[in-house]
């Protein structure tokens, strides 16, 4: 699964990964632990593209119930084609949700262990989503999700999941409202093994979403009686911001 990530990247990087221009970006202070139900950005077609803020966690337009998206956070890349509530968004309403990093947890014996995930030269990246709206007599909501697929091989000794890593060629592909055929969509997800990600464990700091400052991407060393799994990288990112 994808149950946290950071985006704190300046706006001129995030206006060249996604071929926006700047004042098309919302404005929001960089962010070290996004949380499911938080406002987030993500980047949509819109006769171009753009950059808006939704909440994390999929509403599906025919939910009576909008507490529904805090379920929907993770939508599995197997799946998306049959299941209810993300068949219509992977045909008609993709996205892509730009990150700089994100976390997992490793399940150790007396607890969890959380390790950041990011690109080797800090770039953002974006990972694939699925859009929806919702409304009723209260008002409106638009959400998103992020997809997911089995692990790769730097992640699978963390977790048995990973979020669906797009490559910048395929971001139009992905956006394009006019590819309703899913098949033509599939071989993009699939565990990323090429991209250059490390990883690093970080402290259970990040476990409360309250905490979202730089601290929470810094690399910790860990005690061996705590087992951790592979080599570990215990240089922290440089702040990008």
């Amino acid at each position: 699964m994808c149950g946290r990530y950071s985006l704190a990247q300046t706006v001129d990087r995030l206006a060249a990964a996604f071929d926006l221009d700047e004042d098309e970006i919302p404005v929001m202070p960089p962010r070290y632990n996004i949380a499911p139900t938080q406002p987030v950005p993500v980047v949509r077609a819109s006769g171009g593209s753009a950059m808006d803020l939704l909440h994390w966690g999929l509403i599906p337009s025919w939910s009576k119930d909008p507490e529904i998206g805090s379920r929907m956070i993770n939508a599995r890349a197997e799946t998306l084609h049959e299941k209810p509530s993300f068949r219509a968004a992977f045909r008609r309403r993709r996205c892509l949700i730009p990150a700089d990093g994100f976390y997992e947890w490793q399940r150790l014996e007396r607890k969890k262990q959380p390790y950041y995930f990011c690109r080797n030269d800090h770039q953002p990246f974006a990972f694939a989503g699925l859009w929806e709206h919702w409304e009723s007599a209260d008002g409106e909501i638009e959400s998103c999700t992020i997809v997911t697929t089995a692990a790769n091989d730097l992640l699978k000794s963390i977790h048995d999941r990973m979020p669906v890593i797009l490559q910048p060629e395929d971001y139009d592909l992905w956006l394009d409202p006019q590819v309703q055929e899913t098949d033509r969509l599939q071989h993009l997800l699939f565990p990323d093994e090429d991209s250059p990600f490390i990883r690093y464990p970080v402290s259970t700091k990040v476990n409360r979403p309250q905490n979202d400052d730089p601290d929470c991407i810094e690399a910790i060393e860990l005690e061996e009686a705590d087992g951790s799994a592979g080599q570990v990288n215990k240089t922290a990112p440089t702040n990008s911001v």
